[in-house]
């Protein structure tokens, strides 16, 4: 079965109780598909419930392949590194134990041995000189949104959620985007 998106009588409702999302029903194949409406119209949060960051408060989502939505990385703490944004730190971790001799057989066993030349390699494509252990904080709002596009690249998804992505970037940063965009294979 192909990659696709469904929802299915979607409802979802903010806090104060205000119906945000009601009766949605609506497909999504592998190919670009643009939102646009208005701020507070609901954009934001059909994203979040398509990548399962939301549950529906009525109807379903159906998700047959991966998702990735991109994070918008605003507050990080001041011990959050790129290695968090990829959900890298403990294959990192493991490789580090493997290097140093103090790596059980399990450690070994699953250890992906080109974690970090591909982190690496991923940063590299958006224009980043910053590595794994990078710490988010000193890098610019720019920087980090970049490296959360890597992030969500490395995952190599069936669908890349994208809200708002060009927001803290420069114009390097938003040529980096488009050039995602337009070799992107996969839905968008």
């Amino acid at each position: 079965m192909s990659a696709h998106l469904a929802v299915l009588n979607l409802a979802w409702s903010a806090s104060d109780g205000r119906a945000v999302l009601s009766d949605l029903s609506v497909g999504f194949a592998r190919e670009r598909t643009g939102l646009v409406g208005r701020n507070g119209v609901g954009k934001s949060t059909l994203l979040n419930l398509l990548a399962g960051r939301l549950r529906p408060a009525g109807g379903s989502v159906t998700a047959c392949g991966t998702v990735a939505l991109l994070r918008q990385v605003g507050r990080v703490s001041p011990d959050e590194t790129v290695a968090d944004l990829f959900g890298a730190t403990a294959g990192l971790a493991r490789l580090r134990r493997a290097e140093t001799g103090d790596a059980t057989a399990d450690d070994l066993a699953e250890a992906d041995w080109t974690l970090a030349e591909r982190l690496t390699g991923a940063l590299a494509r958006m224009g980043l000189e910053a590595g794994p252990e990078t710490p988010l904080h000193r890098l610019s709002g720019g920087q980090r949104a970049r490296a959360a596009l890597a992030a969500a690249l490395f995952a190599a998804p069936d669908f890349l959620l994208f809200d708002e992505p060009t927001n803290d970037l420069d114009r390097d940063g938003r040529r980096a985007v488009r050039a995602v965009l337009r070799d992107w294979r996969a839905g968008a």
